[in-house]
């Protein structure tokens, strides 16, 4: 099965189990219209693993009386030390925009849907190694 069979779960229920919390906490990054937090239990600086989350709420265009969809994102960095010393950035970054009108149902759905791409065992060839 691949990305052009895909098949997602309307109306699903999608949670993680198993694994160890990985407790995050705000450092004193300012972020404009978010947070920055960190994994405080990361010891060293160069490795520390943190998540910066951010919100453009929905706007009126006063010319056409016309809302803008609102557009908050998420990305998850995990620096890594290679063999050379060099420290490289690995992110990770989901987005939704939602037009203001849209209930919260439709946005749980929109979430439930997006996890699903991440995870599904359909993707997992493209999340591998882009086979599409």
């Amino acid at each position: 099965m691949g990305l052009e069979t895909m098949s997602l779960l309307a109306s699903a229920s999608v949670a993680a189990s198993g694994g160890t919390a990985l407790a995050f906490a705000k450092d004193s990054v300012a972020i404009q219209g978010g947070i920055h937090l960190i994994v405080p239990s990361d010891a060293d600086y160069q490795t520390r693993r943190s998540v910066t989350a951010k919100v453009k709420p929905a706007s009126i265009n006063v010319k056409t009386g016309v809302y803008t969809k609102d557009k908050k994102s998420m990305s998850l960095t995990r620096p890594k030390v290679l063999t050379d010393g060099s420290v490289v950035f690995e992110v990770f970054r989901v987005e939704r925009e939602m037009h203001p009108s849209s209930s919260a149902a439709d946005a749980l759905e929109m979430n439930s849907l997006g996890a699903q791409m991440i995870i599904d065992s359909d993707a997992a060839g493209f999340w591998a190694n882009g086979t599409l």
